[in-house]
């Protein structure tokens, strides 16, 4: 009997629906991006994060917007992104930095989906960004 692999990982299945959250990080602005990287439909798509996420130089808790906690339809393929915060801002405010997405779906079939990305933004803390050239 053949042992057993240790520390195989599933492959992630496209066919249907698939949203992840990431953050991303362009010359010094940070945005929080939905995306349906799936060939389907996700339905009544949620994002819980671990804490709130207050931006916009500590003025919107970006983390009650309507796309977090409303987003009803997202096709196959599609990205909607969010302005979140300045990189310089967020780092001054001294939210944590470790935080997990918990993301909530389902499919054309009714079937539910549900997984967690944990992100740490403190990756983005010392990179370079290049200036106006005079």
């Amino acid at each position: 009997m053949p042992a057993k692999k240790r520390g195989s990982i599933k492959p992630i299945d496209l066919s249907g629906p698939y949203v992840i959250v990431d953050f991303v990080f362009d010359r010094g602005l940070l945005s929080i991006s939905i995306q349906n990287i799936g060939e389907q439909p996700a339905l009544v798509v949620r994002v819980e994060f671990s804490h709130n996420l207050v931006g916009i130089e500590g003025t919107v808790d970006v983390s009650k917007l309507a796309l977090f906690h409303a987003l009803e339809f997202l096709p196959g393929g599609k990205e909607i992104t969010t302005f979140f915060d300045s990189s310089a801002s967020f780092f001054r405010s001294k939210q944590p930095t470790t935080i997990t997405a918990r993301i909530t779906y389902t499919d054309a079939q009714s079937r539910k989906y549900s997984h967690a990305i944990r992100h740490n933004l403190e990756i983005y803390r010392d990179m370079l960004i290049a200036g106006p050239t005079s």
